[in-house]
């Protein structure tokens, strides 16, 4: 194709010069090609073989080089479109656990002033039971005493009885009889539990 294009140009030279040798004055592109020594059949094939050349070039390398460049433009701008949606997100996901933490913060404190509270209930309730405890070993105490005291006593009574009848059996230097016995034991006795 390029070698029928080159074979076009040199006819169609030739046929510019034949008609520039005809004729008597030579017109300005003329006279301009032969002064700075172009071939015209040249410069059209150069053009015609630049325009196949820029064809290719613009079919084959720029239209995907620049589909390529508008491929990429769209993805960095997705990219960046996606990273600020991922910043918002990021940002609401902080003040979300913010939020959490400073609820969590308030449920914390809650408890413990819960548990404090159980805690010093748990505390008066023991030593509520605690001191009726000890009052009423106290009380068992005094009335263990108290029972102790009347039983001791009874006892030095009995015994006081016993010791007034052997030496009135001494004094008297004979023996009592049981009647005799029961009745000094009554008044040991009701002199002792008037005293």
């Amino acid at each position: 194709m390029l070698s029928s294009l080159l074979v076009l140009a040199q006819a169609a030279g030739h046929a510019a010069e034949a008609a520039s040798t005809h004729s008597e004055a030579p017109s300005g592109i003329t006279k301009i090609t032969q002064d700075f020594g172009l071939s015209v059949p040249l410069v059209l094939a150069q053009i015609v073989s630049f325009s196949i050349v820029a064809f290719v070039l613009w079919k084959f390398a720029f239209k995907p080089v620049l589909a390529t460049l508008d491929t990429r433009q769209q993805k960095i701008e997705a990219g960046l479109k996606y990273a600020e949606e991922m910043q918002a997100k990021l940002a609401a996901a902080q003040a979300e656990s913010a939020g959490i933490i400073k609820k969590s913060q308030v449920e914390a404190t809650r408890i413990i002033d819960d548990a404090r509270k159980s805690a010093k209930d748990f505390l008066d309730k023991q030593t509520q039971e605690a001191t009726a405890k000890a009052s009423d070993l106290l009380v068992k105490a005094q009335q263990s005493i108290e029972l102790e005291h009347r039983k001791m006593l009874a006892d030095a009574r009995t015994e006081i009885a016993r010791l007034v009848v052997t030496t009135t059996e001494r004094v008297l230097a004979k023996k009592l009889s049981d009647a005799d016995r029961s009745a000094y034991n009554e008044a040991a006795s009701r002199e002792l539990a008037s005293v």
